[in-house]
């Protein structure tokens, strides 16, 4: 029995050999042979044919040795994933600190962590200034009283005291009332020094009119009074420059004050009147020093920008020195 070298064709319709198709009476199904193993269902079985849309999620057919590639949705989810926004990160305001939004004053108001750095070293530039200001007066003050000549020189020479006034008086008003000048570096530098000159002699010469005693004494008293009110305005929660309306109006008292009682007491001296005039000027410029360094400090409803050191500087050193020539009047008189 011999067998054929070649598969019968198609058009065979020997209805007695079944050749292994799955359909009856050995025909094979619409569309040619079945898929090989691992197509899906319904695919073509034509040669470089891909499979159908609503085939085998993915469009790859495994082969031996490769991967299959990943990254295509779940079956049933044919949508396109949503975008997701990334998170911006939370950038501090000064850079190494994580505390950003920390304010600066209780109460959440004023400033930043940032804003806290500049004012601390604001606080810091202030009290530096104030501290070589203090020390050129307590120089000049000492020379003027420990040193006789010098004393009796400014004693007899009333002129001295005048000029270094009006100096004073023009370079207070220029720091005071121009902007431009207390800012711009170097000039507000230059003209503090000459201001705190021009202070200094003025109350050496006042203070060449008392006994070494009572200046000393004094010194220690505005020493005590000034590191008291400091620390107080410190730590205290009370708002002195919530009342700048009360500072202004006591500022202008003693200003209507002073110039009543130096001409009263031009025409006739009134020892009474004098030392009251002595007590309002300390217990106000106390007061006065108290508002000024609640404005350097920055915390509480009114502040000094930090652009302004020279203008703090100078608010805080001008009440020292007046406490000083106040309290020297006071106890002056019983020494």
């Amino acid at each position: 029995m011999s067998y054929p070298n070649a598969p019968p064709p198609y058009d065979d319709r020997d209805p007695l050999h079944n050749r292994g198709y799955p359909e009856p009476g050995g025909y094979p199904p619409p569309g040619g042979y079945p898929p090989p193993a691992g197509y899906p269902p319904g695919a073509s079985n034509q040669p470089g044919a891909y499979p159908p849309p609503y085939g085998q999620p993915g469009g790859f057919y495994p082969q031996p040795g490769y991967p299959q590639p990943g990254g295509y949705p779940e079956p049933g989810h044919n949508d396109p994933p949503k975008p997701v926004m990334p998170m911006l990160p939370n950038i501090p305001l000064n850079p190494g600190d994580h505390s950003a939004y920390e304010t600066g004053d209780p109460d959440g108001q004023f400033g930043t962590w940032d804003s806290k750095t500049v004012r601390h070293a604001f606080i810091r530039k202030v009290y530096a200034i104030i501290t070589v200001q203090l020390f050129v007066t307590v120089a000049i003050v000492a020379v003027f009283t420990f040193v006789d000549p010098v004393g009796a020189f400014v004693r007899k020479n009333p002129a001295f005291y005048y000029s270094s006034y009006g100096v004073f008086f023009v370079t207070y008003i220029v720091l005071a009332c121009c902007e431009g000048p207390r800012r711009k570096f170097p000039w507000n530098i230059i003209l503090l020094a000459i201001f705190t000159i021009a202070m200094s002699l003025m109350t050496g010469t006042i203070a060449s009119y008392y006994s070494t005693r009572a200046v000393l004494i004094t010194l220690a008293i505005t020493a005590v009074v000034t590191i008291a009110v400091t620390v107080f305005c410190f730590q205290t929660k009370v708002d002195f420059t919530s009342c700048a309306g009360l500072f202004c109006v006591l500022g202008i008292v003693v200003f209507v004050t002073g110039i009543v009682t130096a001409i009263v007491l031009s025409f006739k001296y009134i020892y009474w009147l004098h030392m009251l005039y002595a007590a309002i000027g300390a217990v106000a410029f106390t007061l006065f020093l108290a508002y000024d360094t609640q404005l350097v400090i920055g915390n509480r409803k009114h502040t000094i920008s930090p652009e302004e050191y020279v203008y703090g500087a100078m608010k805080i050193y001008t009440d020292i020195v007046y406490i000083f020539l106040n309290l020297l009047q006071l106890v002056g008189s019983r020494t």
